[in-house]
């Protein structure tokens, strides 16, 4: 299989990128509402929080990333077997997954950078607190991120339940296609 895409199948980098974006989003998930139960004398209490939000932060890195790789190579052709409406269902869904993975990034940097401090991503390097100090930005921002975190896992749950249909009803190559298969 090629690196990069063709007009028939996916690249391994495309396939890459797809599947650390997935694993990443659904373990940040279930990160997310596990540690917000921790209490104050929890050993995870303030490890969970760092590791939250740096795995969130490279994930917006890998997202811009992914991005560019998609605005640089070519996009496989749609299947035949898929009417138009499922095309078009397909690139609503795809923009509504970025819109609420980067609304549910920005919200997440708001939640941490309310009182002014940086956010050290795994001690490797900080992200300064650019805009804090809001009356309740932390409160505001935390609720909005998660409505947005259970938006996303209902999007990621459609687009995955889409690709399971295609496989085992239409029986086509969708999901194939991102298993690195033909």
């Amino acid at each position: 299989m090629a690196w990069r895409n063709t007009n028939n199948r996916w690249g391994w980098i495309s396939i890459f990128f797809h599947w650390l974006t997935a694993v990443t989003v659904i373990s940040l998930f279930i990160l997310g509402l596990w540690m917000v139960d921790l209490t104050y004398y929890d050993s995870w209490y303030r490890s969970a929080p760092h590791i939250h939000k740096s795995m969130g932060l490279l994930l917006f890195l890998l997202t811009i990333l992914r991005l560019l790789w998609l605005g640089l190579t070519i996009k496989p052709a749609p299947l035949k077997t898929h009417i138009e409406i499922e095309h078009q269902l397909a690139k609503i869904m795809h923009w509504i997954l970025y819109l609420f993975l980067f609304s549910l990034m920005l919200s997440g940097y708001f939640i941490s950078t309310a009182d002014g401090r940086t956010i050290e991503v795994f001690n490797w390097f900080e992200i300064p607190a650019i805009l804090s100090g809001i009356k309740g930005q932390e409160d505001i921002a935390g609720k909005i991120h998660y409505t947005l975190a259970i938006s996303l896992i209902a999007a990621v749950s459609a687009h995955a339940l889409a690709a399971i249909k295609h496989h085992f009803i239409d029986k086509d190559n969708t999901l194939t296609r991102m298993l690195g298969r033909s």
